[in-house]
């Protein structure tokens, strides 16, 4: 701000314009209670308070309000540049975790910093610095204790909504599931999430079907459920062809734990198959559990190891997680 002191009994009493306040921050915050991106979804500008103008006496203005955007765990924050290109940022991973994705501006001065003694009434202020603006590309990975992947009509959503609260869409027609479906298992120390994505086909990993947007979401979970047809004749090739989409999807994906359940027990054909249907998937080394959504035949056994299995490969991610502490071995005096 110009400014000049203008005071009864006060002669020439000088210039006395106050800075202007700095802008606020826009930061992107992980928070564990938002489940998806749609709060950020239709808002195409987001944009912090900008700092207050300053004031007589040499008041300085008020800084600006920062912006949080609250975004769900697994987020993963790219800034896009002039040239389209998309540099990595961060990925936001633990609650209340928080990621400057730009930086406010730099309040300008007034007039009362440019006195000296040979201008002493001078009639400028400064302009300050404008806040940084970016593009920003949201991308969500879920973080999730199980995923369940099958093909289509294996009866991935009867599942869900038998062991968790989740309601999803159960019709008998392929492709009900159009979108990544959350729920939640209620366990004795704590609840564990599960996630069902749409239904992969042959081909997913190269964008057919509906698999190649959503199998980022497997990335960031701990436990691969291979929910298999006991209808099916092909049961093993099968499993081969949905472990051949995960490995050329990504590779790192073979190597998390996993578990299959063969579904549809409560059908005569399927119970009198189980025995050969163990053996053709003995090659998996994966723990094999037959059960029926529709009756519940076999799931306490299969959510009970499903959660062991969960709970070591926690335990094993903070051990992996944990800060080295570097301690000092001071040199015995002689």
């Amino acid at each position: 701000m110009v400014s000049f002191r203008r005071e009864k009994y006060i002669p020439a009493g000088g210039p006395d314009g106050g800075d202007g306040g700095n802008g606020g921050n826009v930061f992107i915050v992980g928070n564990s209670s938002v489940g998806d991106l749609v709060l950020v979804e239709r808002r195409r500008k987001l944009m912090a308070t900008a700092g207050a103008q300053g004031g007589r006496w040499r008041k300085n203005g008020k800084k600006g309000g920062d912006l949080s955007i609250l975004v769900p765990l697994g987020t993963v924050v790219y800034i896009k540049g002039e040239n389209g290109e998309c540099k990595l940022l961060d990925e936001i991973r633990a609650p209340e975790q928080r990621v400057l994705v730009a930086k406010g501006g730099k309040g300008g001065l007034g007039n009362a910093r440019f006195a000296t003694a040979i201008n002493q009434a001078p009639r400028v202020a400064g302009t300050g610095d404008p806040g940084e603006e970016h593009r920003v590309i949201l991308e969500l990975k879920s973080v999730t204790d199980m995923c369940i992947i099958g093909y289509p009509n294996s009866g991935k959503s009867f599942l869900l909504s038998t062991i968790s609260g989740a309601r999803p869409m159960v019709a008998d027609y392929p492709f009900t599931t159009r979108q990544p479906v959350l729920g939640v298992i209620r366990g004795n120390r704590r609840d564990f999430v599960i996630a069902e994505i749409p239904a992969l086909v042959e081909g997913a990993y190269a964008g057919r079907g509906l698999g190649s947007e959503f199998l980022r979401h497997v990335e960031r979970t701990r436990l691969l459920v291979f929910l298999l047809d006991g209808t099916s004749s092909t049961i093993s090739s099968d499993f081969s062809k949905l472990n051949e989409e995960l490995s050329r999807y990504k590779a790192d994906l073979c190597l998390k734990q996993r578990i299959i359940a063969i579904n549809k027990l409560d059908i005569p054909q399927v119970k009198s198959r189980l025995l050969e249907m163990r053996r053709a998937l003995n090659f998996a080394k994966s723990p094999v559990f037959p059960i029926s959504a529709v009756t519940g035949e076999g799931m306490l056994e299969f959510i009970g190891r499903a959660i062991e299995i969960v709970e070591k490969v926690n335990q094993e991610e903070k051990i992996g997680l944990s800060p080295e502490v570097a301690v000092f071995h001071p040199r015995p005096k002689r």
